[in-house]
């Protein structure tokens, strides 16, 4: 990875909103300089947008500070990736600043980023090492694709459904960028086959053109593999 390949790639998705008059972050614009991020308040405290803002006293250098995406991640599932988050969750500092990354690793020979969607974000990827195939699909279901390497970048739009499988006998990792102090992900597997309560079998039945018994038996599956 060259270090200063990735300043850039992050520098202009981070600045883009400020940049370009006419755009804005997917979040609303803050009406302050800081809201710490408050989880200790609970339902109480001055709300936005997000989270309740800690006292200005309180702030610390902490509060804007992450290490967790230096190194690659433990994969121990069976889909073969980990998603490392650098959301709000992590870094209360960004609270109402409408930005968040993540790192994904994936296992070598098929490690896939299962299709999902996140409901409130564009995604970026930058490859640091290896090789993916990739790709979304538009609401008239399209499929754009590509196989992108090292150094490289792809873009999913808000909304879209999309995946990235590592198909090559390496291991491989991307830094994700999105315009969402927390952008959600929906897992379209594991939302509709282990949610809770659990969506009736006759309705994926129906919508997958497969028997109960099947049904039965994925939902079976994803539940002993989830993590």
């Amino acid at each position: 990875m060259n270090p200063s390949k990735v300043f850039v790639f992050l520098f202009l998705v981070l600045s883009s909103a400020a940049i370009f008059p006419g755009s804005r972050a997917s979040d609303p614009d803050a009406l302050q300089d800081l809201c710490i991020a408050d989880t200790s308040k609970g339902i109480y405290g001055t709300k936005v947008n997000g989270f309740p803002c800690k006292e200005a006293a309180n702030i610390t250098a902490a509060d804007f500070f992450f290490t967790g995406l230096a190194n690659a991640a433990t994969i121990d599932n069976s889909v073969g990736s980990t998603v490392t988050p650098a959301n709000v969750d992590k870094i209360p500092g960004l609270n109402t600043l409408g930005v968040s990354l993540a790192r994904i690793d994936y296992a070598a020979d098929g490690g896939l980023n299962p299709p999902h969607v996140h409901p409130r974000a564009t995604e970026i990827v930058f490859v640091l090492e290896g090789e993916l195939d990739v790709g979304f699909i538009t609401t008239a279901n399209k499929l754009i694709s590509k196989t992108i390497k090292k150094g490289e970048i792809f873009v999913f739009p808000k909304g879209l459904l999309h995946f990235q499988q590592n198909n090559k006998d390496k291991p491989a990792s991307v830094i994700a960028a999105f315009n969402s102090q927390l952008p959600g992900t929906v897992s379209v597997a594991a939302a509709l086959f282990s949610s809770s309560p659990a969506v009736g079998d006759g309705v994926l039945a129906r919508a997958f053109q497969i028997d109960s018994q099947e049904v039965g038996e994925i939902k079976s599956k994803i539940a002993a593999k989830k993590k």
